[in-house]
């Protein structure tokens, strides 16, 4: 276990190092950045004050000059100050990030809770009525997108309950009923695609462990059938419905940008968005980073929970 665990840590700082360079580069490979716009829309472009601001950016060192100082400053926690704010970029991703990772890990739970027994329920029953109605719910959530469905959430609301959610956003300490009323439509928009997804999948995993032979043998063995569903069957599907889990955090924490500028939410997502548009490189590089360092994480968590709920698979090498 700790042989794998150093192997592992060392494999993801290798692949955090080349996803900084993949950042850096993908970056600066958007067309225009900082000087040109504020040139552009001031008027002035122009040799003397074109090179004086690339200079003060730092834009006029080569590539791997810039990206070794910036990487430095990262290595000490330090990720610069917006370019076009002033603020200071961790400070920024953090509060962004942490909007972000909420409106997630609720979603996760709503879709575990939601779709894992409704996942449960299609698979033991398949082909009959009760597997049909789900498989419904199940193609209308993973057929609808997210955006049509936030957006038909607030108009139903609006024009039934004469309700919408608040435009301001507030942090759960300091006020958590409004940040529960603001985080519910996001929640429902991206819950349902989610929980459709795990449901959709925890079937198709309990189909095929019934059909594997060591559930046929318990069955012919006269073994009750809730015996057999869990201590052979959940069991068994345990570790691929974590798997799945890691998957769909993952995809919730990189997907939220049409929710969050939908809903105001001043999200990663959205806070990302902005940056881009204003070549804003500092923030871009912080937030994608931040992304890619998070489901580095979640891969690392979810490769550890194999061995704690299911001491059998070997994590060690």
């Amino acid at each position: 276990m700790g042989a794998y665990l150093v192997k592992r840590l060392a494999a993801s700082v290798v692949t955090a190092i080349l996803s900084s360079m993949a950042v850096f580069l993908l970056v600066r490979a958007v067309p225009g950045d900082v000087v040109a716009q504020m040139l552009g829309q001031s008027g002035a472009r122009g040799s003397a004050a074109e090179e004086s601001l690339r200079r003060f950016f730092g834009l006029d060192q080569p590539l791997w000059q810039q990206y070794l100082s910036w990487l430095w400053g990262v290595l000490q926690g330090d990720l610069g100050e917006s370019w076009v704010r002033g603020r200071p970029v961790a400070q920024m991703v953090v509060n962004a990030f942490m909007v972000t990772l909420q409106l997630g890990l609720m979603t996760l739970v709503f879709a575990t809770v939601i779709g894992v027994p409704l996942g449960l329920v299609a698979g033991l029953y398949e082909g009959r009525r009760i597997d049909s109605l789900i498989q419904g719910f199940n193609i209308l959530g993973l057929s609808a997108p997210v955006f049509w469905l936030g957006l038909m959430l607030l108009v139903v609301v609006s024009q039934t309950f004469a309700w919408s959610p608040p435009l301001i956003y507030r942090t759960p300490g300091r006020d958590l009923g409004q940040n529960l009323e603001i985080m519910l439509l996001p929640l429902l928009s991206l819950g349902v695609l989610q929980a459709a997804a795990y449901s959709q999948f925890t079937r198709q995993c309990v189909v095929s462990a019934f059909s594997q032979d060591y559930v046929r043998t318990a069955v012919a063995k006269g073994l009750p059938m809730r015996v057999v569903f869990f201590k052979h069957i959940l069991r068994n599907i345990m570790i691929p419905l974590v798997t799945f889990m890691g998957l769909i955090l993952i995809q919730i924490l990189g997907g939220t940008v049409v929710i969050e500028t939908l809903f105001a939410l001043p999200g990663l997502g959205r806070l990302l968005i902005s940056a881009i548009e204003t070549r804003d490189y500092p923030v871009v590089q912080g937030a994608l980073l931040l992304v890619v360092f998070t489901a580095l994480l979640v891969n690392l968590l979810v490769d550890m929970l194999y061995h704690v709920i299911d001491p059998r698979v070997r994590v060690g090498g």
